[in-house]
């Protein structure tokens, strides 16, 4: 069966009845599936085990299948961007290696290799259809620093311009552990934050996120449409647990990715990548997979890049007032509410605030260096000259440069 973008299609009794069911405790949600009519730029993250012949090597036919979808979208007037896995499984291929290795320079080596595969397969299947195709490798690294990422974001946005379909993956071949997002969910976030997207595409082997654990109960509704950000979700998607418990294939990933997502305004849908024709029905609006809503307008795009770091250089301290004033007010963080410094780091680098039970309140942009905010904290901003001989910004962190968390 070729999937095929199809209008939208009436939904089956299971269908209509899990999507309409709401879950016990969930907040109520001011919109839903129509906002995706008028959506103009999507993501769409498909992983391994859709791309893959278990595991082993690239599925050709499935990547051609996949591609009539996507060129489909795109020929509908849609920006399209591309998060794909599947690079070490075709390198395990190559390489004729009997399983996946799990040494990191071993993984590096399969994904150097199984990566020409990849973007290949993809090139040669979109220009079958008169689109070219651009590979984006990217690390952590070149969304934390300021100017890659505004270099990464430049270089996206002009792709799209030139009709070209970027093809991201995380740069495997030079990621280690202390750079990796982990998972091509959490990629796919990241890029939608970068591109401000309306619309990141999560496709998976389940139906959405349910209500309860579907391997110890199969008839658990789906949840239809919720807001990202409702912690009622925590609990369905396992988080917390263990992924191998709860997990339910990474589900909780996709619950995180979506409220990564939910920060710049886009919207997430999580569903079946196993059903032909997924991708035309969800832009027809049928009721399929889980939407998770995004709750606030977007951020500045400087607060969506420090809402998008996934690891900081340290840690303030900050007590009650600042706290208060942070959360409450609205306002800049002054030396003057810091009790402590963790770490360090260098003027400009992103800062954790955490309140005096180490809880992550903030993160933000800061005006000075570890050492510097040891010797002016809890003073007050006048003090600042006598204390470290020159006169900086008044505020630690300014609040257009802060985001909460």
């Amino acid at each position: 069966m070729s999937r095929e973008l199809s209008p939208d299609r009436t939904p089956t009794t299971s269908e209509a009845v899990s999507g309409a069911l709401p879950a016990a405790g969930l907040m109520p949600v001011p919109e839903g599936r129509s906002r995706l009519a008028h959506a103009r730029r999507w993501v769409v993250k498909i992983g391994s085990s859709l791309l893959t012949s278990s595991g082993r090597g690239l599925d050709r036919g499935a990547i051609d299948r996949w591609v009539h979808e996507l060129v489909a979208l795109r020929r509908l007037g849609h920006d399209l961007v591309l998060v794909s896995s599947g690079a070490v499984a075709e390198g395990v291929l190559r390489l004729g290696l009997a399983q996946r290795p799990e040494r990191i320079h071993q993984l590096q080596a399969a994904a150097a290799v199984g990566q020409m595969g990849l973007i290949q397969a993809w090139e040669t299947a979109f220009a079958r259809h008169g689109l070219h195709t651009a590979l984006v490798l990217l690390t952590h690294d070149d969304l934390s620093d300021r100017g890659r990422y505004l270099n990464a974001r430049s270089t996206l946005r002009t792709l799209l311009d030139h009709g070209v379909i970027p093809v991201i993956n995380e740069n495997d071949t030079v990621a280690t552990d202390e750079i990796r997002f982990g998972d091509n969910d959490t990629l796919g976030a990241l890029v939608a934050n970068l591109l401000e997207v309306d619309v990141l595409v999560l496709l998976t082997d389940q139906s959405g996120l349910r209500q309860r654990d579907p391997r110890l109960d199969a008839a658990a509704p789906r949840i239809g449409v919720a807001l990202a950000s409702d912690p009622a979700l925590d609990a369905m998607a396992g988080v917390g647990a263990a992924a191998g418990a709860l997990g339910r294939g990474g589900m909780y990933t996709k619950l995180r990715a979506a409220r990564l997502a939910a920060r710049s305004g886009a919207c997430t849908l999580i569903a079946n990548g196993q059903e032909a024709g997924i991708i035309g029905r969800l832009v027809a609006g049928s009721d399929e997979g889980t939407l998770l809503l995004p709750e606030t307008e977007r951020l500045a795009a400087r607060k969506r890049w420090i809402a998008g770091h996934l690891q900081t250089r340290g840690a303030i301290i900050i007590d009650a007032g600042a706290v208060a004033a942070l959360r409450e007010k609205g306002r800049s963080l002054l030396a003057v509410g810091v009790i402590g410094v963790v770490g360090h780091f260098g003027r400009g680098e992103v800062v954790s605030c955490r309140d005096e039970s180490g809880l992550e309140v903030a993160r933000g942009l800061v005006n000075y260096a570890a050492d510097e905010t040891a010797r002016i904290r809890g003073r007050a901003s006048g003090e600042i000259m006598a204390l470290l001989g020159y006169a900086g910004e008044a505020e630690l962190m300014h609040r257009d440069n802060l985001v909460l968390v």
